[in-house]
Protein backbone atom coordinates (compact mmCIF):
# COMPACT_ATOMS: atom_id res chain seq x y z
CA UNK A 1 0.00 0.00 0.00
CA UNK A 2 1.41 3.31 -1.05
CA UNK A 3 1.95 5.59 1.55
CA UNK A 4 1.01 8.91 1.22
CA UNK A 5 3.92 11.91 0.10
CA UNK A 6 3.62 13.94 3.12
CA UNK A 7 4.06 11.27 5.53
CA UNK A 8 7.22 9.41 3.42
CA UNK A 9 8.85 12.91 3.66
CA UNK A 10 8.41 13.44 7.34
CA UNK A 11 9.69 9.60 7.43
CA UNK A 12 12.97 10.47 5.74
CA UNK A 13 13.38 13.90 7.70
CA UNK A 14 13.51 12.14 10.78
CA UNK A 15 15.32 9.08 9.55
CA UNK A 16 18.68 11.81 8.54
CA UNK A 17 18.27 13.62 12.13
CA UNK A 18 18.76 10.59 14.01
CA UNK A 19 21.87 9.18 11.55
CA UNK A 20 23.59 12.72 12.37
CA UNK A 21 24.82 12.28 15.49
CA UNK A 22 26.53 9.40 14.77
CA UNK A 23 28.14 10.61 12.11
CA UNK A 24 29.72 13.36 14.43
CA UNK A 25 30.07 11.04 17.37
CA UNK A 26 32.26 8.94 15.23
CA UNK A 27 34.08 12.30 13.74
CA UNK A 28 34.87 13.28 16.84
CA UNK A 29 35.94 10.58 18.81
CA UNK A 30 38.50 9.88 15.80
CA UNK A 31 40.77 12.96 16.74
CA UNK A 32 40.60 12.19 20.45
CA UNK A 33 41.94 9.12 19.70
CA UNK A 34 44.75 10.09 17.68
CA UNK A 35 45.91 13.19 20.03
CA UNK A 36 45.29 10.54 22.85
CA UNK A 37 48.21 8.37 21.07
CA UNK A 38 50.32 11.13 20.10
CA UNK A 39 50.36 12.10 23.13
CA UNK A 40 51.31 8.86 24.48
CA UNK A 41 53.92 8.40 21.82
CA UNK A 42 55.68 12.36 22.46
CA UNK A 43 57.94 11.77 24.99
CA UNK A 44 59.66 8.67 23.49
CA UNK A 45 61.09 11.05 20.49
CA UNK A 46 63.94 13.86 21.85
CA UNK A 47 62.82 16.79 20.75
CA UNK A 48 65.40 18.46 18.70
CA UNK A 49 68.91 20.58 19.88
CA UNK A 50 70.71 23.00 18.40
CA UNK A 51 74.34 23.43 19.55
CA UNK A 52 74.03 26.07 21.68
CA UNK A 53 71.00 23.95 23.73
CA UNK A 54 73.87 21.10 23.96
CA UNK A 55 76.16 23.33 25.03
CA UNK A 56 74.07 24.43 27.61
CA UNK A 57 73.29 21.38 28.95
CA UNK A 58 76.80 19.63 29.09
CA UNK A 59 78.10 22.61 30.69
CA UNK A 60 78.88 20.54 33.86
CA UNK A 61 80.35 17.57 32.39
CA UNK A 62 82.70 19.97 30.14
CA UNK A 63 84.28 21.74 33.26
CA UNK A 64 85.03 18.84 34.71
CA UNK A 65 86.32 17.16 31.90
CA UNK A 66 88.57 19.97 31.67
CA UNK A 67 89.90 20.14 34.95
CA UNK A 68 90.97 16.62 34.27
CA UNK A 69 92.27 17.12 31.34
CA UNK A 70 94.39 20.42 33.18
CA UNK A 71 95.33 18.22 36.19
CA UNK A 72 97.20 15.78 33.85
CA UNK A 73 98.89 18.42 31.49
CA UNK A 74 99.90 19.58 35.27
CA UNK A 75 101.12 15.66 36.54
CA UNK A 76 102.87 14.86 33.01
CA UNK A 77 105.02 18.50 33.72
CA UNK A 78 105.98 17.82 36.65
CA UNK A 79 107.11 14.39 35.61
CA UNK A 80 108.63 15.69 32.83
CA UNK A 81 110.83 17.63 35.76
CA UNK A 82 111.26 14.43 37.53
CA UNK A 83 112.03 12.47 34.42
CA UNK A 84 115.42 15.30 33.39
CA UNK A 85 116.03 16.07 36.76
CA UNK A 86 120.15 15.78 37.25
CA UNK A 87 120.46 14.96 33.66
CA UNK A 88 122.76 18.11 33.27
CA UNK A 89 125.34 19.70 35.89
CA UNK A 90 123.54 22.87 34.67
CA UNK A 91 122.14 25.08 37.34
CA UNK A 92 118.35 24.46 37.14
CA UNK A 93 118.60 20.78 36.58
CA UNK A 94 120.91 19.71 38.96
CA UNK A 95 118.87 20.67 42.21
CA UNK A 96 116.53 18.02 40.80
CA UNK A 97 117.54 14.77 42.97
CA UNK A 98 116.54 12.10 45.24
CA UNK A 99 118.99 12.38 47.43
CA UNK A 100 122.69 13.52 48.01
CA UNK A 101 125.69 11.63 50.10
CA UNK A 102 128.19 13.97 51.46
CA UNK A 103 131.52 12.43 52.02
CA UNK A 104 133.48 16.06 52.55
CA UNK A 105 134.82 14.51 55.84
CA UNK A 106 134.10 11.29 55.93
CA UNK A 107 136.52 10.70 58.55
CA UNK A 108 135.61 12.20 62.22
CA UNK A 109 137.52 14.82 63.89
CA UNK A 110 137.86 12.37 66.63
CA UNK A 111 140.39 10.28 64.43
CA UNK A 112 143.74 10.98 64.67
CA UNK A 113 145.06 13.34 61.53
CA UNK A 114 141.64 12.92 60.22
CA UNK A 115 142.28 16.02 57.92
CA UNK A 116 145.33 14.27 56.34
CA UNK A 117 143.07 11.28 55.40
CA UNK A 118 140.17 13.22 54.27
CA UNK A 119 142.49 14.83 52.20
CA UNK A 120 144.51 11.61 51.07
CA UNK A 121 140.77 10.10 49.85
CA UNK A 122 140.34 12.91 48.45
CA UNK A 123 143.42 13.38 45.95
CA UNK A 124 142.93 9.63 44.87
CA UNK A 125 139.58 10.04 43.95
CA UNK A 126 137.18 10.66 46.71
CA UNK A 127 134.42 13.70 45.99
CA UNK A 128 132.72 15.80 47.98
CA UNK A 129 129.28 14.62 47.30
CA UNK A 130 127.50 12.48 44.55
CA UNK A 131 123.39 13.62 44.19
CA UNK A 132 121.07 10.34 42.16
CA UNK A 133 118.72 11.04 39.77
CA UNK A 134 116.33 8.93 37.72
CA UNK A 135 118.58 8.25 34.96
CA UNK A 136 122.34 8.43 36.23
CA UNK A 137 124.37 10.26 39.37
CA UNK A 138 126.77 13.11 39.38
CA UNK A 139 129.63 14.09 41.81
CA UNK A 140 132.05 17.04 42.73
CA UNK A 141 133.23 19.43 45.08
CA UNK A 142 132.06 22.04 47.40
CA UNK A 143 133.81 24.86 46.06
CA UNK A 144 133.61 23.95 42.61
CA UNK A 145 130.41 22.41 42.21
CA UNK A 146 129.33 18.73 40.25
CA UNK A 147 132.57 18.31 37.66
CA UNK A 148 130.79 14.96 36.62
CA UNK A 149 127.56 13.39 35.50
CA UNK A 150 127.39 9.93 34.85
CA UNK A 151 125.41 9.09 30.89
CA UNK A 152 122.12 8.55 31.31
CA UNK A 153 121.28 4.59 31.57
CA UNK A 154 117.25 2.93 31.50
CA UNK A 155 116.51 1.32 34.36
CA UNK A 156 119.21 2.64 36.34
CA UNK A 157 120.16 2.04 40.06
CA UNK A 158 122.67 3.95 41.88
CA UNK A 159 125.21 1.58 43.41
CA UNK A 160 127.40 3.34 45.93
CA UNK A 161 129.76 0.10 46.89
CA UNK A 162 130.29 0.06 42.52
CA UNK A 163 131.11 3.72 42.49
CA UNK A 164 133.03 3.82 45.61
CA UNK A 165 135.39 1.10 44.41
CA UNK A 166 135.93 2.59 41.21
CA UNK A 167 137.09 5.40 42.22
CA UNK A 168 139.09 5.07 45.27
CA UNK A 169 140.43 1.14 44.19
CA UNK A 170 140.81 1.82 40.69
CA UNK A 171 137.89 -1.01 39.75
CA UNK A 172 138.90 -3.47 42.05
CA UNK A 173 136.95 -6.35 43.18
CA UNK A 174 136.17 -7.02 47.51
CA UNK A 175 134.32 -9.72 48.61
CA UNK A 176 131.32 -8.15 50.66
CA UNK A 177 128.91 -9.43 52.95
CA UNK A 178 125.44 -11.48 52.36
CA UNK A 179 123.70 -8.48 54.29
CA UNK A 180 125.07 -5.69 52.12
CA UNK A 181 124.66 -8.15 48.97
CA UNK A 182 120.74 -8.33 49.51
CA UNK A 183 120.41 -4.54 50.24
CA UNK A 184 122.12 -3.97 46.52
CA UNK A 185 119.75 -6.50 45.53
CA UNK A 186 116.55 -4.73 46.82
CA UNK A 187 117.82 -1.29 45.84
CA UNK A 188 118.55 -2.30 42.82
CA UNK A 189 114.81 -3.95 42.07
CA UNK A 190 112.99 -1.28 43.13
CA UNK A 191 114.63 1.39 40.93
CA UNK A 192 114.34 -0.19 38.23
CA UNK A 193 110.33 -0.73 39.06
CA UNK A 194 110.75 3.18 39.87
CA UNK A 195 111.70 4.55 36.35
CA UNK A 196 109.54 2.05 34.70
CA UNK A 197 106.37 3.45 36.10
CA UNK A 198 107.39 7.07 36.04
CA UNK A 199 108.02 6.73 32.77
CA UNK A 200 104.64 4.89 31.69
CA UNK A 201 102.92 7.17 34.18
CA UNK A 202 104.35 10.20 32.24
CA UNK A 203 103.49 8.84 29.02
CA UNK A 204 99.65 8.23 30.08
CA UNK A 205 99.41 11.69 31.43
CA UNK A 206 100.34 12.89 28.77
CA UNK A 207 97.49 10.89 26.12
CA UNK A 208 94.86 11.81 28.84
CA UNK A 209 95.75 15.21 28.62
CA UNK A 210 94.96 15.33 24.88
CA UNK A 211 92.09 12.89 25.08
CA UNK A 212 89.89 13.43 28.38
CA UNK A 213 87.83 16.40 27.69
CA UNK A 214 86.69 15.80 24.00
CA UNK A 215 85.79 11.89 25.16
CA UNK A 216 84.29 12.22 28.05
CA UNK A 217 81.66 15.00 27.27
CA UNK A 218 80.68 13.33 24.22
CA UNK A 219 79.68 9.46 25.78
CA UNK A 220 79.79 8.06 29.34
CA UNK A 221 80.72 4.96 27.35
CA UNK A 222 83.84 7.07 26.68
CA UNK A 223 83.89 7.26 31.18
CA UNK A 224 85.15 3.44 31.68
CA UNK A 225 88.03 3.23 29.41
CA UNK A 226 88.95 6.79 30.81
CA UNK A 227 88.63 6.07 34.19
CA UNK A 228 90.51 2.50 33.39
CA UNK A 229 92.92 4.16 31.97
CA UNK A 230 93.16 7.53 34.71
CA UNK A 231 93.63 4.43 37.73
CA UNK A 232 96.46 2.95 35.63
CA UNK A 233 97.98 6.55 35.87
CA UNK A 234 97.28 7.20 39.02
CA UNK A 235 98.65 4.19 40.54
CA UNK A 236 101.80 4.21 38.71
CA UNK A 237 102.53 7.47 39.83
CA UNK A 238 101.44 6.90 43.37
CA UNK A 239 103.52 3.67 43.48
CA UNK A 240 106.65 5.38 41.98
CA UNK A 241 106.06 8.26 44.40
CA UNK A 242 106.48 5.71 47.00
CA UNK A 243 109.16 3.37 45.78
CA UNK A 244 111.24 7.20 45.32
CA UNK A 245 110.48 8.80 48.91
CA UNK A 246 111.35 5.22 50.67
CA UNK A 247 114.39 5.03 48.73
CA UNK A 248 115.61 8.37 49.50
CA UNK A 249 115.08 8.50 53.35
CA UNK A 250 116.11 4.85 53.55
CA UNK A 251 119.42 6.10 52.35
CA UNK A 252 119.51 8.99 53.95
CA UNK A 253 118.94 6.97 57.56
CA UNK A 254 122.05 4.33 56.50
CA UNK A 255 124.41 6.68 55.45
CA UNK A 256 123.90 8.87 58.98
CA UNK A 257 123.45 5.30 61.32
CA UNK A 258 127.35 4.94 60.74
CA UNK A 259 128.27 6.61 63.81
CA UNK A 260 132.33 5.70 62.66
CA UNK A 261 131.97 7.45 59.36
CA UNK A 262 131.19 11.08 58.97
CA UNK A 263 128.54 10.81 56.70
CA UNK A 264 125.07 13.02 55.80
CA UNK A 265 122.53 12.74 53.38
CA UNK A 266 119.44 14.91 52.17
CA UNK A 267 116.49 14.23 50.65
CA UNK A 268 116.27 16.49 46.90
CA UNK A 269 113.42 18.70 48.32
CA UNK A 270 112.73 19.56 44.50
CA UNK A 271 111.98 15.73 43.48
CA UNK A 272 109.92 15.38 46.47
CA UNK A 273 107.96 17.72 45.54
CA UNK A 274 107.58 17.34 41.98
CA UNK A 275 106.94 14.29 42.41
CA UNK A 276 103.84 14.59 44.92
CA UNK A 277 102.23 17.13 43.41
CA UNK A 278 102.35 15.37 40.19
CA UNK A 279 100.70 12.07 42.48
CA UNK A 280 97.84 14.67 43.80
CA UNK A 281 96.83 15.77 40.34
CA UNK A 282 96.85 12.65 39.23
CA UNK A 283 94.55 11.29 41.89
CA UNK A 284 92.09 14.67 40.93
CA UNK A 285 91.99 13.08 37.47
CA UNK A 286 90.83 9.79 37.77
CA UNK A 287 88.18 11.16 41.11
CA UNK A 288 87.25 12.93 37.89
CA UNK A 289 86.83 10.75 35.13
CA UNK A 290 85.47 7.82 38.16
CA UNK A 291 82.51 10.14 38.87
CA UNK A 292 81.69 11.47 35.28
CA UNK A 293 80.67 7.46 35.02
CA UNK A 294 77.31 7.96 36.53
CA UNK A 295 77.06 11.95 36.73
CA UNK A 296 77.10 14.83 34.10
CA UNK A 297 74.97 14.63 31.30
CA UNK A 298 76.80 13.90 28.23
CA UNK A 299 75.91 14.75 24.77
CA UNK A 300 74.79 11.36 23.45
CA UNK A 301 72.18 11.74 27.04
CA UNK A 302 70.78 14.69 25.31
CA UNK A 303 70.67 13.12 21.44
CA UNK A 304 68.95 9.80 22.38
CA UNK A 305 66.71 11.49 24.82
CA UNK A 306 67.79 9.92 28.22
CA UNK A 307 68.07 14.03 29.40
CA UNK A 308 65.49 16.42 28.03
CA UNK A 309 66.14 20.55 28.44
CA UNK A 310 62.80 22.20 30.20
CA UNK A 311 62.87 25.84 31.09
CA UNK A 312 67.29 26.27 30.42
CA UNK A 313 67.48 22.63 33.20
CA UNK A 314 68.66 19.39 32.19
CA UNK A 315 65.93 16.84 33.04
CA UNK A 316 65.79 12.94 33.17
CA UNK A 317 62.67 11.66 31.43
CA UNK A 318 60.70 9.50 34.08
CA UNK A 319 60.62 5.98 33.76
CA UNK A 320 57.64 4.52 30.97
Amino acid sequence: MALPAALRSRLRTSTEHHDRPQQYSTSESSPTTTTTNNNKEQPSQPASLDDAGIKRGTRLRRWFALSASFAYLVSWIFLVLVLIGNTSPGPVLSSIYFYKLNLADIIPTSVPNASLINSIAQSIGLHDFYQVGLWNFCEGYENSGITFCSAPRTLYWFNPVEVLMNELLAGATIALPTQVITILSVLRVTSQLMFGFFLTACVLAFVLALLSAPLAVRSRWWSLPLAVASFLEMMLCLAASIVGSVISFAFKYAAEAQSELNIHAEVGAKMFVFMWIATGFSIWGFAVHAGMGCCCTSRRDLRIGRRVMKDGKVERLPEQ
